[in-house]
């Protein structure tokens, strides 16, 4: 399972934490500088979005961190994120929504929350059961007019 991590300057000391437990190449923040390129926040979520892109298919088996709730990686098509705070969250967007990318807020959880959160957002996996099948479909169909526009 390959996992990217990334983070603007606020996150960035978060993402060197679940960088040590997750096997994976951080992306974004290289430090807590606000002022550095790589730590402003949609820079740091286009990283992962195209990341993820770039394998063909849009999987859950990435990861990306940051502070803010706007996820600036739901503009981009294929790419499903939810911010999550629990591991309850995490696991049903991903069984019930096929979520692949996950937003955590550094500056709201701690380090251990966040572990617990992402070993729940990696172990779960898409339901497939017709109701979750027939939401996913809706959203790739609406994701698919817009991508056309």
């Amino acid at each position: 399972m390959r996992i990217a991590l990334s983070a603007d300057h606020a996150g960035y000391e978060l993402k060197q934490q679940l960088a040590r437990a997750c096997p994976g190449r951080p992306r974004g923040a290289r430090s807590r500088d606000p002022f550095n390129r790589t730590g402003r926040l949609p820079d740091a979520a286009e990283s992962v979005a195209l990341a993820l892109r770039r394998t063909g298919r849009a999987r859950r088996d990435r990861v990306r961190q940051w502070r803010r709730g706007l996820d600036c990686g739901q503009q981009v098509p294929g790419i499903r994120a939810a911010v999550c705070h629990d591991t309850y969250t995490a696991h049903q967007a991903v069984e019930h929504d096929d979520l692949n990318v996950l937003c955590l807020g550094a500056r709201v959880i701690g380090s251990a929350l966040a572990q617990e959160i992402v070993d729940a957002f990696l172990s779960a996996r898409f339901s497939g059961n017709r109701a979750h099948q027939r939401r996913l479909d809706k959203i790739l169909e609406i994701e698919g007019r817009f991508i056309r526009s």
